[in-house]
């Protein structure tokens, strides 16, 4: 008698189980996040390297990563 409450103890607990987990696959799931969309992107004419648009100095000659860089092509901000 002691191992048939057992099993039936063992029994329920895997219904309950089972069934929380149905529930929760049930429910509507949040959609993903969006992917950031692309920015574009520029080159600087000292160094190489690529930039975010967004965030070169510009020259009269070009775009460049910095203002120090700017300087040593021997370029001018522009007017």
């Amino acid at each position: 008698m002691k191992y048939l409450i057992w099993i039936l103890v063992i029994l329920l607990a895997i219904w309950a189980f089972k069934r929380s987990r149905r529930v929760k696959s049930d429910t509507p799931k949040e959609q993903p996040p969006a992917p950031p969309t692309p920015t574009n992107m520029a080159v600087c004419l000292h160094c190489g390297i690529h930039l975010p648009h967004d965030e070169v100095v510009t020259g009269e000659k070009g775009l460049y990563c910095s203002s120090e860089h700017r300087a040593a092509a021997q370029d001018r901000n522009p007017v």
